[in-house]
Order: C-alpha cells, then sequence, then structure tokens
C-alpha cells in the first residue's frame, strides 16, 4: 500500500493531466468510432467522428447530469446518443422535432403533410443514392431498390421530450422505426466532421480523403 501512495505522490501531475483529460472528452468533446453502415453513404464504416458533447449542454463529466443547456438538436443534425432500447451508443440524424408530424411511405418522407423532394444521385443493383430535401437542408440517403420492412411506416407524431431519429442508410438501419423515438436526455452530442477514418476491407489502411471531412 506505501508503494501506491508514494507512487500516486510522485505522479500526482499526470493523474491530473489524466484526469482532465478524460472529464474534457466525457462532457466537452471525443471522437466515435462507427463500426456499421448505418448511415451510409454520409458515414462509412472505420470513421472516427468528432463529437462535439457541449453542443447542446454543459454535463457533470461522467453523468448525464445537465448543467446548463445550450440549445436544442436541430432538424438535420447528426446526433450521438445513448439509446436505453438498444444498450448501445448510436450515430443518426434528426428528422423529426417535437411537435411535428413525420409519415414514410416507400423511401420518401413526409413532414407535417408535406412531401419531401428528392434527387437521384447514384444507382446500383444493389442500393440507390439519393439527396433528401429535408426543408432546405439536402443530404444524401441510401435506399435499396426493392425498399424494406423499415421503408414505409404511418404518420407519427412527436410529444415534447422527444426526437425522431433515422440513419442515412434507410434499409439498413435501427432507428426510431425500430427502437422509437430518443429521449432529448439520452443526447450527448452533435457530430459535424470525421477525425479520421480506416478502411476495415483493407487492413485497415487509413482513407486519407475522409480525414477532417465535414458531413
Amino acid at each position: 500500500m506505501q508503494w501506491l501512495v508514494k507512487a500516486l505522490k510522485t505522479n500526482k501531475g499526470f493523474i491530473f493531466f489524466l484526469f482532465l483529460m478524460f472529464a474534457f472528452r466525457s462532457s466537452i468533446a471525443d471522437w466515435n468510432t462507427v463500426p456499421t453502415g448505418s448511415m451510409n453513404p454520409t458515414i462509412v464504416e472505420g470513421d472516427r467522428i468528432l463529437v462535439n458533447k457541449a453542443a447542446y449542454d454543459l454535463r457533470l463529466p461522467f453523468t448525464h447530469l445537465t448543467l446548463l443547456k445550450y440549445a436544442d438538436p436541430a432538424r438535420g443534425d447528426i446526433i450521438v446518443f445513448d439509446s436505453a432500447v438498444s444498450e448501445k451508443r448510436l450515430v443518426k440524424r434528426v428528422i423529426g422535432l417535437p411537435g411535428d408530424s413525420i409519415a414514410m411511405r416507400n423511401n420518401v418522407l413526409w413532414l407535417n403533410g408535406k412531401k419531401l423532394g428528392y434527387e437521384n444521385l447514384a444507382h446500383s443493383p444493389l442500393s440507390n443514392d439519393r439527396e433528401e430535401n429535408l426543408l432546405g437542408l439536402k443530404h444524401a440517403i441510401r435506399t435499396k431498390p426493392q425498399g424494406s420492412d423499415l421503408s414505409s411506416f404511418s404518420p407519427v407524431q412527436i410529444p415534447a421530450g422527444f426526437y425522431l431519429a433515422l440513419g442515412d442508410n434507410r434499409d439498413n438501419s435501427a432507428d426510431s422505426r425500430v427502437i422509437g423515438l430518443v429521449p432529448r436526455a439520452e443526447i450527448i452530442g452533435r457530430a459535424r466532421n470525421v477525425v479520421m477514418s480506416l478502411d476495415y476491407e483493407h487492413y485497415y489502411l487509413p482513407r486519407s480523403e475522409r480525414f477532417f471531412k465535414s458531413l
């Protein structure tokens, strides 16, 4: 025990530095590895995205306790949240805000009774890439030509304190269509940039073209 006390005294500066570093990563900014393709083509497997954990709230380090609220997620934000339902940390895009009515028919979204606009980007036998116009915010989505069980859902009215979040890879994403609406308290931050990216299919080689890419 004495050797431990001595080591702590000797290295207290380093230990304090580690505490500050982990506290910063817990409540200010961190990166998050994306292991799946649920956000393709925007985020690809192997991307490390920068998570701004102070985008909406200042939280007590190492907890979900909010000390100060700055803002609420906006439509189109890519959010990172700890899902109690899936027991995982997930990355999805905010589509519906509190008070909105959202429906989907054959991978076409209807927001508050208005059909969103789409433009084709690329087509293959396995997938279609389209640009979705989310009331002025344009971003790419991916769908299967034949659709899936996730391609349609009846209108959902979003209550206060909840958000409807979808993956950009619409037919391959366990999002609000699977886990339900996202509680505001589960959202830990916003992602707008890729920090770095490793190609899982090619010996984890870096994808330099995706370093610091805007999302």
